[in-house]
């Protein structure tokens, strides 16, 4: 398996935001394992993160932007682009305001500063979603479609026809992300004439001019509309090139605007928050399906992972036994509720209970028909996880685990008699200043049966 990587050190860019017109700096700052890519306002108070989600998409129009509690992160696709693009996995973005720096209109200056700041690998696995069969996502109003389908490693094509005789049809293609940085990166958005004329009456594009974004003219250019681009992008005069791109700007390819477009691919589904190894096949991208297909793979990912059912020979010695998991915990019986630990790493562990019909608890609870309690699930998952919380520090037996919070408790399906439960929990955030953040499923027969999100504190003995 590849490590994660994140880069070596911080690095600055000045721009102003191309739909805000606020200048702007942005700062790259290496992140810890599991951080994945998170945006940082520094302008506000608490510096609130909104991490790069599909879930946190609120709004499409003219780019990618997310909002998390109220505070907005706008056009975020090619920046997110830039740091998959560059084969990171663990970023943080900081801005001083709303929306990153539009520079050229491509990632190519993002790509350059991530390049100074030197990229290093990190000591955690890289989580990779591997497609196993084809994934579709399809609007059936505009006729653009998504899918990802198998391959051996991330792959994305893109097609796009604009039903315009000055862009026509075009496709590109990428078969590694080894080639995003010199066929990609520098690929510019661009604009058709008459949406850019909306966009200005709309008080949009406030930091734009000529030189981030291409301007294909798909209309009759009118002496108002000549005058009304003047002013706003404050040139003396406005031409149009005999290939149809307003004012002076040389394409760098041919097929510029699908490059772009799948430049925007490859930000949106920076979203899902895991690393593809699939090819995805875009026809007619744009960020509303790019983000809603997004959506659904992080759903699929989310649903695949939560019934990834451990797989062990459970007649196999275990890597602890219960004496030596008393040895960690302070817990005795009848209270010891995990028998065995089949794995334990840096990030996740599993553990085991063998439900029995001489449980202490089933005396008097339903005894007519014996459920295990689910808080002792819970409670079998918290102790579960709590030797992995020991695992930070050196001398665990002189350590306790304090659980302060437990979020989103789900019981699935009833546990009784004859059951053999296993646990897996995972760090969902490095553990700092002794608190720790779990997620914890529990299944028997193959099942789900348990699932929820714990935070434990991990405290020394007096």
């Amino acid at each position: 398996m590849a490590k994660q990587r994140t880069i070596k050190k911080e690095v600055s860019l000045h721009g102003v935001g191309l739909h805000t017109g606020h200048e702007v700096t942005l700062t790259f700052k290496p992140a810890p394992v599991d951080n994945g890519f998170t945006f940082v306002r520094k302008d506000l108070e608490g510096k609130p993160v909104i991490e790069a989600d599909a879930l946190f998409v609120v709004d499409t129009q003219r780019g990618t932007n997310l909002e998390k509690n109220g505070v907005r992160i706008h056009t975020s696709e090619h920046v997110l682009a830039a740091c998959v693009g560059m084969d990171l996995d663990n970023v943080i973005i900081e801005l001083d305001a709303p929306e990153p720096p539009i520079m050229d209109g491509s990632s190519k200056y993002f790509v350059q500063a991530l390049e100074e700041a030197g990229t290093t690998e990190q000591d955690a696995e890289r989580e990779e979603y591997v497609v196993e069969e084809v994934i579709c996502y399809r609007d059936q109003a505009t006729g653009s479609e998504l899918l990802v389908m198998p391959a051996d490693e991330y792959q994305v094509t893109t097609m796009v026809d604009f039903g315009t005789k000055v862009l026509g049809t075009q496709n590109a293609t990428i078969n590694s992300l080894s080639e995003f940085k010199d066929e990609i990166a520098n690929a510019r958005t661009f604009s058709f004439l008459h949406e850019l004329e909306a966009l200005l009456d709309h008080g949009l594009i406030k930091g734009g001019d000529l030189n981030n974004a291409i301007v294909y003219v798909d209309k009759e250019l009118s002496q108002e509309t000549m005058e009304k681009l003047r002013k706003a992008f404050k040139k003396d005069s406005i031409s149009v090139k005999p290939n149809g791109i307003l004012d002076n700007l040389t394409l760098h390819y041919p097929n510029e605007a699908a490059r772009h477009k799948l430049l925007d691919v490859i930000g949106d589904l920076a979203l899902v928050g895991t690393r593809i190894k699939g090819k995805v096949i875009a026809n007619k991208p744009g960020h509303k399906i790019n983000t809603s297909f997004a959506k659904k793979l992080s759903k699929i990912i989310r649903a695949e992972r939560r019934n990834n059912v451990p797989k062990f020979d459970l007649e196999q010695p275990p890597l602890m036994d219960v004496n030596e998991i008393m040895q960690v915990l302070p817990h005795r019986p009848p209270f010891v509720l995990v028998d065995k630990i089949m794995e334990l790493t840096d990030s996740s562990v599993v553990g085991v209970k063998n439900v029995t019909m001489n449980e202490p608890f089933f005396v008097g609870h339903f005894p007519g028909k014996p459920v295990m309690p689910g808080v002792l699930q819970v409670e079998a998952m918290a102790q579960t996880g709590g030797i992995l919380a020991l695992k930070s520090v050196p001398d665990p037996e002189n350590y306790l685990t304090f659980f302060m919070k437990i979020d989103n408790v789900k019981f699935k399906r009833q546990v009784v008699p004859g059951d053999t439960l296993i646990f897996k929990l995972e760090l969902l955030a490095p553990i700092r200043r002794g608190i720790c953040q779990m997620q914890g499923y529990a299944y028997a027969n193959g099942k789900l049966v348990t699932e929820a999100v714990l935070m434990a504190q991990i405290v020394k003995q007096k």
